[in-house]
Parts: C-alpha cells; structure tokens; sequence
C-alpha cells in the first residue's frame, strides 16, 4: 500500500486544524464521524502526523490521511502528496 507524505512538514495540517478550531481528540472524532465503519483514527496518530518535533511521522496510509482531510472538508492534495517514485515501479 502507498503511504502518502505530509506536506511542509505537517504545517498545513496545524493551520486547517487551527483554522477550523479542531484538537486532535476533536479532529479524531470527527474521523469516526465520517468512517463508514466507524473506527476512524485516534488522537495519537493525528499528533504523531500533525506533530513538528523528533517524534512526528513524515508519512502516514491513504485512509489515515483520507480520513483527517475529509473530517476537516479540506482537500487531500493541501496536505498531502504522493512519493514520486515507487518500488513496485522501479525497473530492475
């Protein structure tokens, strides 16, 4: 499965959070708000890939991201982007 890499080092993501008044147990309930089973992702994950320090992840799956940009009404490609090369690609 592609993981998708935050941009600018998950500074958009701060400033939509921000911008819509969300913290994370807040943007984290609003994943499973709109997860159609219903269990979408906690507050550590969303600190972990919203997070600027040593600890911060730089990449994060498609449904994890797909979640977080949906629960906001923000569009997935402000936050995120695609790895340029794949492996599965690459010709040996």
């Amino acid at each position: 499965m592609t993981n998708l890499i935050r941009r600018d080092n998950g500074k958009p993501l701060r400033e939509a959070m921000k911008r819509k008044g969300l913290s994370a147990e807040q943007l984290a309930a609003a994943t499973r708000a709109v997860d159609a089973a219903g269990r979408g992702i906690s507050a550590a994950t969303i600190w972990k890939i919203t997070g600027s320090g040593s600890a911060a992840a730089s990449k994060c799956r498609l449904r994890t991201a797909w979640l977080m940009a949906t629960a906001m009404n923000e569009p997935l490609q402000e936050h995120f982007s695609m790895p340029t090369v794949s492996t599965d690609t690459v010709e040996r």
